[in-house]
Protein backbone atom coordinates (compact mmCIF):
# COMPACT_ATOMS: atom_id res chain seq x y z
CA UNK A 1 0.00 0.00 0.00
CA UNK A 2 1.51 3.53 -1.13
CA UNK A 3 0.07 6.99 -0.55
CA UNK A 4 1.84 10.34 -0.16
CA UNK A 5 0.80 13.59 1.52
CA UNK A 6 2.12 16.91 1.86
CA UNK A 7 4.78 17.29 4.63
CA UNK A 8 1.57 19.71 6.30
CA UNK A 9 -1.33 17.06 6.00
CA UNK A 10 1.42 14.71 7.55
CA UNK A 11 1.54 17.34 10.34
CA UNK A 12 -2.09 17.56 10.71
CA UNK A 13 -2.04 14.07 11.27
CA UNK A 14 0.37 13.45 13.54
CA UNK A 15 -1.24 16.50 15.53
CA UNK A 16 -4.60 14.16 15.14
CA UNK A 17 -2.46 11.44 16.35
CA UNK A 18 -1.47 13.66 19.71
CA UNK A 19 -5.01 14.37 20.42
CA UNK A 20 -6.51 11.06 20.05
CA UNK A 21 -3.67 10.11 22.72
CA UNK A 22 -4.50 12.80 25.16
CA UNK A 23 -8.47 11.89 25.03
CA UNK A 24 -7.72 8.14 25.19
CA UNK A 25 -9.72 7.34 22.02
CA UNK A 26 -7.62 3.65 21.24
CA UNK A 27 -9.33 3.06 18.10
CA UNK A 28 -8.65 6.19 16.61
CA UNK A 29 -4.75 6.03 17.65
CA UNK A 30 -4.95 2.44 16.03
CA UNK A 31 -6.30 4.47 12.62
CA UNK A 32 -4.30 7.16 12.11
CA UNK A 33 -1.38 4.87 12.92
CA UNK A 34 -2.52 2.73 10.16
CA UNK A 35 -2.52 5.71 7.89
CA UNK A 36 1.02 6.41 9.23
CA UNK A 37 2.29 2.87 8.74
CA UNK A 38 1.13 3.16 4.98
CA UNK A 39 2.77 6.83 4.41
CA UNK A 40 5.75 4.42 5.12
CA UNK A 41 4.97 1.77 2.23
CA UNK A 42 4.31 -0.88 4.38
CA UNK A 43 2.07 -3.65 3.09
CA UNK A 44 -1.45 -4.07 4.55
CA UNK A 45 -0.21 -7.45 5.69
CA UNK A 46 2.68 -5.99 7.90
CA UNK A 47 0.04 -3.16 9.05
CA UNK A 48 -2.52 -5.74 9.94
CA UNK A 49 0.25 -8.06 12.08
CA UNK A 50 1.34 -4.91 14.21
CA UNK A 51 -1.92 -3.00 14.54
CA UNK A 52 -3.64 -6.25 15.75
CA UNK A 53 -6.77 -5.60 12.75
CA UNK A 54 -7.46 -7.69 9.98
CA UNK A 55 -5.91 -6.88 6.41
CA UNK A 56 -9.68 -5.65 5.17
CA UNK A 57 -9.92 -3.18 8.18
CA UNK A 58 -6.94 -1.61 7.35
CA UNK A 59 -7.62 -1.31 3.92
CA UNK A 60 -11.02 0.18 4.80
CA UNK A 61 -8.99 2.61 7.25
CA UNK A 62 -6.97 3.33 4.33
CA UNK A 63 -9.76 3.84 1.78
CA UNK A 64 -11.65 6.00 3.57
CA UNK A 65 -8.73 8.77 4.20
CA UNK A 66 -7.97 8.91 0.64
CA UNK A 67 -11.91 9.91 0.14
CA UNK A 68 -12.75 12.01 3.33
CA UNK A 69 -8.89 12.88 4.29
CA UNK A 70 -8.87 13.46 7.98
CA UNK A 71 -12.63 13.98 7.87
CA UNK A 72 -12.48 9.84 8.32
CA UNK A 73 -10.76 10.27 11.70
CA UNK A 74 -13.37 10.94 13.88
CA UNK A 75 -14.93 8.76 16.38
CA UNK A 76 -17.66 8.46 18.66
CA UNK A 77 -18.46 6.46 21.28
CA UNK A 78 -21.88 4.13 20.52
CA UNK A 79 -24.80 5.00 22.40
CA UNK A 80 -26.14 2.59 25.38
CA UNK A 81 -24.24 1.10 27.74
CA UNK A 82 -20.91 -0.24 27.01
CA UNK A 83 -20.19 -4.08 26.78
CA UNK A 84 -17.97 -5.53 29.39
CA UNK A 85 -16.14 -8.71 29.35
CA UNK A 86 -17.65 -11.81 30.21
CA UNK A 87 -16.38 -13.66 33.28
CA UNK A 88 -14.71 -16.58 30.81
CA UNK A 89 -13.12 -13.10 29.17
CA UNK A 90 -12.09 -12.10 32.50
CA UNK A 91 -10.56 -15.44 33.37
CA UNK A 92 -8.49 -14.93 29.98
CA UNK A 93 -7.05 -11.80 30.82
CA UNK A 94 -5.64 -12.78 33.53
CA UNK A 95 -3.91 -15.38 32.40
CA UNK A 96 -2.39 -13.14 29.94
CA UNK A 97 -1.84 -10.20 32.78
CA UNK A 98 0.21 -13.20 34.82
CA UNK A 99 2.40 -14.31 31.76
CA UNK A 100 3.50 -10.98 30.85
CA UNK A 101 3.19 -8.38 28.27
CA UNK A 102 5.98 -10.37 26.29
CA UNK A 103 4.23 -13.45 25.81
CA UNK A 104 1.08 -11.20 25.01
CA UNK A 105 3.59 -9.68 22.19
CA UNK A 106 3.99 -6.21 23.47
CA UNK A 107 7.82 -5.17 23.31
CA UNK A 108 7.55 -3.95 26.96
CA UNK A 109 8.49 -5.90 30.55
CA UNK A 110 5.56 -4.68 32.63
CA UNK A 111 2.15 -3.42 31.84
CA UNK A 112 0.58 -0.25 32.20
CA UNK A 113 -3.28 0.77 32.10
CA UNK A 114 -2.77 1.86 28.45
CA UNK A 115 -1.52 -1.51 27.30
CA UNK A 116 -3.73 -4.15 29.36
CA UNK A 117 -6.99 -1.48 27.20
CA UNK A 118 -5.00 -1.98 23.79
CA UNK A 119 -4.88 -5.54 25.07
CA UNK A 120 -8.63 -5.79 25.50
CA UNK A 121 -9.95 -3.97 22.77
CA UNK A 122 -7.64 -6.11 20.42
CA UNK A 123 -8.12 -9.56 21.86
CA UNK A 124 -12.41 -9.08 22.69
CA UNK A 125 -13.08 -5.88 20.97
CA UNK A 126 -14.14 -3.80 24.15
CA UNK A 127 -13.12 -0.25 24.69
CA UNK A 128 -12.73 0.60 28.54
CA UNK A 129 -11.17 3.93 29.58
CA UNK A 130 -7.65 3.87 30.78
CA UNK A 131 -9.45 5.13 34.10
CA UNK A 132 -11.78 2.50 34.37
CA UNK A 133 -8.59 -0.29 33.86
CA UNK A 134 -7.63 0.22 37.32
CA UNK A 135 -11.02 0.06 39.04
CA UNK A 136 -11.29 -3.42 36.29
CA UNK A 137 -7.55 -4.99 37.66
CA UNK A 138 -8.34 -4.02 40.93
CA UNK A 139 -12.15 -5.93 41.36
CA UNK A 140 -9.50 -8.97 39.28
CA UNK A 141 -7.25 -9.11 42.37
CA UNK A 142 -4.57 -6.76 40.98
CA UNK A 143 -2.60 -3.93 42.45
CA UNK A 144 0.40 -1.44 41.02
CA UNK A 145 3.39 -3.21 42.68
CA UNK A 146 6.88 -2.67 41.99
CA UNK A 147 8.80 -5.38 40.67
CA UNK A 148 11.76 -7.21 42.89
CA UNK A 149 15.03 -8.75 41.75
CA UNK A 150 15.03 -12.82 41.90
CA UNK A 151 18.11 -14.04 41.36
CA UNK A 152 17.98 -17.83 39.29
CA UNK A 153 20.64 -19.26 41.80
CA UNK A 154 17.93 -18.48 44.79
CA UNK A 155 15.22 -20.79 42.97
CA UNK A 156 15.37 -23.08 45.80
CA UNK A 157 14.30 -19.70 48.12
CA UNK A 158 11.00 -20.20 47.49
CA UNK A 159 10.69 -24.03 48.58
CA UNK A 160 12.37 -22.62 51.50
CA UNK A 161 10.36 -20.80 52.48
CA UNK A 162 7.31 -22.78 52.40
CA UNK A 163 9.09 -25.45 54.71
CA UNK A 164 9.56 -23.08 56.68
CA UNK A 165 6.14 -22.21 57.24
CA UNK A 166 4.40 -25.02 56.90
CA UNK A 167 6.82 -27.58 58.93
CA UNK A 168 9.51 -25.84 60.74
CA UNK A 169 7.32 -22.95 61.97
CA UNK A 170 4.60 -25.02 63.26
CA UNK A 171 7.05 -27.57 65.18
CA UNK A 172 8.82 -24.45 66.90
CA UNK A 173 5.33 -23.02 67.90
CA UNK A 174 4.38 -26.52 69.13
CA UNK A 175 7.81 -26.85 71.26
CA UNK A 176 7.25 -23.46 72.85
CA UNK A 177 4.05 -23.67 74.22
CA UNK A 178 5.07 -27.17 75.47
CA UNK A 179 7.65 -25.32 77.62
CA UNK A 180 5.96 -22.38 78.00
CA UNK A 181 8.95 -20.77 76.49
CA UNK A 182 9.31 -16.83 75.43
CA UNK A 183 9.63 -17.18 71.78
CA UNK A 184 11.66 -14.23 70.27
CA UNK A 185 12.25 -12.97 67.04
CA UNK A 186 15.25 -10.94 66.58
CA UNK A 187 17.46 -8.54 64.98
CA UNK A 188 18.99 -5.38 64.82
CA UNK A 189 18.56 -1.55 63.46
CA UNK A 190 20.56 1.26 62.69
CA UNK A 191 19.62 4.79 62.68
CA UNK A 192 21.48 7.54 61.02
CA UNK A 193 22.10 10.96 62.68
CA UNK A 194 21.37 12.40 59.40
CA UNK A 195 17.53 11.29 59.63
CA UNK A 196 15.73 9.28 56.38
CA UNK A 197 13.51 10.49 53.87
CA UNK A 198 9.89 9.61 53.37
CA UNK A 199 6.93 10.53 51.73
CA UNK A 200 5.00 13.69 53.33
CA UNK A 201 1.75 15.75 51.47
CA UNK A 202 3.21 19.38 50.50
CA UNK A 203 2.17 21.92 48.09
CA UNK A 204 2.98 20.93 44.74
CA UNK A 205 5.90 22.27 42.95
CA UNK A 206 7.65 23.19 46.25
CA UNK A 207 9.19 19.96 47.21
CA UNK A 208 9.97 19.41 51.13
CA UNK A 209 13.28 19.66 52.17
CA UNK A 210 14.88 18.80 55.58
CA UNK A 211 17.93 20.06 57.68
CA UNK A 212 20.98 17.23 58.05
CA UNK A 213 24.41 17.57 59.45
CA UNK A 214 25.74 15.18 57.43
CA UNK A 215 27.42 13.40 59.84
CA UNK A 216 27.83 9.97 59.22
CA UNK A 217 27.45 8.83 62.94
CA UNK A 218 24.68 5.98 63.68
CA UNK A 219 23.17 4.74 66.89
CA UNK A 220 22.46 0.73 66.83
CA UNK A 221 19.63 -0.81 68.66
CA UNK A 222 19.31 -4.83 68.96
CA UNK A 223 16.02 -6.15 69.37
CA UNK A 224 13.84 -8.77 70.53
CA UNK A 225 10.00 -8.94 69.99
CA UNK A 226 8.34 -11.59 72.21
CA UNK A 227 5.28 -14.08 69.87
CA UNK A 228 3.50 -14.53 72.94
CA UNK A 229 3.10 -11.33 74.80
CA UNK A 230 4.36 -8.50 72.53
CA UNK A 231 7.23 -7.90 74.92
CA UNK A 232 9.92 -5.70 73.28
CA UNK A 233 12.97 -5.81 74.42
CA UNK A 234 16.10 -3.70 73.20
CA UNK A 235 19.68 -2.82 73.56
CA UNK A 236 21.03 -0.04 72.39
CA UNK A 237 25.46 1.11 71.44
CA UNK A 238 27.41 3.41 69.49
CA UNK A 239 29.83 0.88 68.57
CA UNK A 240 30.00 -1.65 65.59
CA UNK A 241 27.76 -5.16 66.02
CA UNK A 242 29.68 -7.77 66.57
CA UNK A 243 29.34 -10.81 67.94
CA UNK A 244 30.25 -9.41 71.73
CA UNK A 245 27.53 -7.01 71.73
CA UNK A 246 25.38 -10.03 70.46
CA UNK A 247 25.99 -12.12 73.59
CA UNK A 248 25.60 -8.98 76.05
CA UNK A 249 22.15 -8.24 74.87
CA UNK A 250 20.98 -11.91 74.92
CA UNK A 251 22.60 -12.36 78.53
CA UNK A 252 20.42 -9.58 79.66
CA UNK A 253 17.22 -11.14 78.21
CA UNK A 254 18.46 -14.47 80.00
CA UNK A 255 18.43 -12.21 83.54
CA UNK A 256 14.72 -11.38 82.89
CA UNK A 257 13.18 -14.94 83.32
CA UNK A 258 13.60 -18.38 84.47
CA UNK A 259 11.83 -19.46 81.15
CA UNK A 260 13.51 -21.15 78.35
CA UNK A 261 14.06 -18.92 75.49
CA UNK A 262 13.24 -19.65 71.89
CA UNK A 263 15.26 -17.34 69.27
CA UNK A 264 14.48 -16.94 65.66
CA UNK A 265 17.32 -15.14 64.15
CA UNK A 266 18.45 -14.64 60.35
CA UNK A 267 22.00 -15.38 59.10
CA UNK A 268 23.84 -12.02 60.01
CA UNK A 269 27.75 -12.89 60.72
CA UNK A 270 27.43 -11.87 64.04
CA UNK A 271 24.65 -14.13 64.76
CA UNK A 272 26.44 -17.30 63.52
CA UNK A 273 29.98 -17.07 63.85
CA UNK A 274 31.92 -19.09 65.89
CA UNK A 275 32.29 -17.30 68.82
CA UNK A 276 27.97 -17.27 68.42
CA UNK A 277 27.84 -21.13 68.27
CA UNK A 278 30.18 -21.85 71.20
CA UNK A 279 27.73 -18.84 73.33
CA UNK A 280 24.74 -20.92 72.15
CA UNK A 281 25.98 -24.47 73.20
CA UNK A 282 27.23 -23.07 76.58
CA UNK A 283 23.72 -22.07 77.10
CA UNK A 284 21.64 -24.96 75.32
CA UNK A 285 20.12 -25.80 78.62
CA UNK A 286 18.27 -22.36 78.45
CA UNK A 287 18.97 -21.38 74.64
CA UNK A 288 16.95 -22.70 71.63
CA UNK A 289 17.99 -21.51 68.33
CA UNK A 290 17.04 -21.20 64.78
CA UNK A 291 17.51 -19.73 61.85
CA UNK A 292 14.93 -18.43 59.30
CA UNK A 293 15.01 -18.91 55.86
CA UNK A 294 17.51 -17.06 54.16
CA UNK A 295 16.96 -13.58 51.93
CA UNK A 296 14.08 -13.82 53.80
CA UNK A 297 13.56 -10.15 55.67
CA UNK A 298 9.30 -10.45 55.30
CA UNK A 299 9.48 -13.50 57.24
CA UNK A 300 10.90 -11.45 60.75
CA UNK A 301 8.59 -9.90 61.81
CA UNK A 302 10.73 -7.31 63.75
CA UNK A 303 11.96 -5.65 60.66
CA UNK A 304 8.47 -4.14 60.15
CA UNK A 305 8.71 -3.23 64.12
CA UNK A 306 12.01 -1.16 62.68
CA UNK A 307 10.08 0.48 59.83
CA UNK A 308 7.36 1.66 62.01
CA UNK A 309 10.20 2.84 64.73
CA UNK A 310 11.93 4.82 62.08
CA UNK A 311 8.43 6.51 60.65
CA UNK A 312 8.54 7.70 64.70
CA UNK A 313 12.11 8.88 64.76
CA UNK A 314 13.73 9.52 61.75
CA UNK A 315 11.50 9.87 59.11
CA UNK A 316 12.39 13.95 57.87
CA UNK A 317 14.07 14.80 61.14
CA UNK A 318 16.83 16.76 61.90
CA UNK A 319 19.43 15.94 64.55
CA UNK A 320 21.53 18.63 64.99
CA UNK A 321 24.15 16.67 67.85
CA UNK A 322 23.92 12.52 68.24
CA UNK A 323 22.68 12.82 71.57
CA UNK A 324 19.27 14.25 70.02
CA UNK A 325 18.98 11.46 68.01
CA UNK A 326 19.88 8.74 71.21
CA UNK A 327 17.47 10.77 72.84
CA UNK A 328 14.35 10.30 70.11
CA UNK A 329 15.15 6.76 69.78
CA UNK A 330 15.37 5.27 73.20
CA UNK A 331 12.14 7.63 73.85
CA UNK A 332 10.29 5.89 71.04
CA UNK A 333 11.65 2.76 72.22
CA UNK A 334 10.23 3.08 75.70
CA UNK A 335 6.97 4.02 74.30
CA UNK A 336 6.39 0.72 71.93
CA UNK A 337 7.68 -1.21 75.32
CA UNK A 338 4.19 -0.24 76.68
CA UNK A 339 2.36 -1.10 73.99
CA UNK A 340 2.18 -4.72 73.49
CA UNK A 341 -0.78 -5.31 71.20
CA UNK A 342 1.41 -2.16 68.44
CA UNK A 343 4.04 -5.51 69.07
CA UNK A 344 1.61 -8.00 68.22
CA UNK A 345 0.27 -6.10 65.20
CA UNK A 346 3.34 -6.97 63.24
CA UNK A 347 3.29 -10.62 63.56
CA UNK A 348 1.93 -10.81 60.02
CA UNK A 349 1.98 -13.67 58.22
CA UNK A 350 2.80 -15.47 61.75
CA UNK A 351 -0.26 -14.81 63.30
CA UNK A 352 -2.90 -13.63 60.55
CA UNK A 353 -5.65 -11.94 61.97
CA UNK A 354 -3.62 -10.30 64.84
CA UNK A 355 -3.23 -7.37 63.23
CA UNK A 356 -7.72 -7.50 62.87
CA UNK A 357 -7.68 -7.86 66.34
CA UNK A 358 -5.91 -5.73 67.54
CA UNK A 359 -7.39 -2.94 64.92
CA UNK A 360 -10.62 -3.79 66.12
CA UNK A 361 -9.39 -3.07 69.84
CA UNK A 362 -8.64 0.51 68.81
CA UNK A 363 -11.59 1.11 66.94
CA UNK A 364 -14.08 0.06 70.19
CA UNK A 365 -11.06 2.17 72.51
CA UNK A 366 -12.23 5.47 70.43
CA UNK A 367 -15.77 4.63 70.38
Amino acid sequence: MRISLKSKRVDQLIERLHQAYAGNHLRLVKRIHTILYALEGRSATDIAAIMGLSEQCVRNYVTAFVLKGLASLTYQRPSGRPPRLTKTQQRKLEEWIDQGPEAAGYDVGGWTSGLIQDLILTRFGVEYCPQYIAELLKNLGYSWQKARFASEHLDDVSQEQRDWMTKQWPDILRKAKELKAWLLFGDECSFAQWGSLSYTWARRGCQPTVPTSGKRHAYKVWGFIEYFSGALFYQGQTGKLNSDGYQAFIRGVLKRTRRHVIILQDGARYHTSKAMQEFFAAHADRLTVHQLPRYSPEFNPIEFFWRKLKKHTTHLRYFPTFDKLVEKVDSKLRYFAELPSAIKAVLGRYCETMGAEVAAQKSKSFS
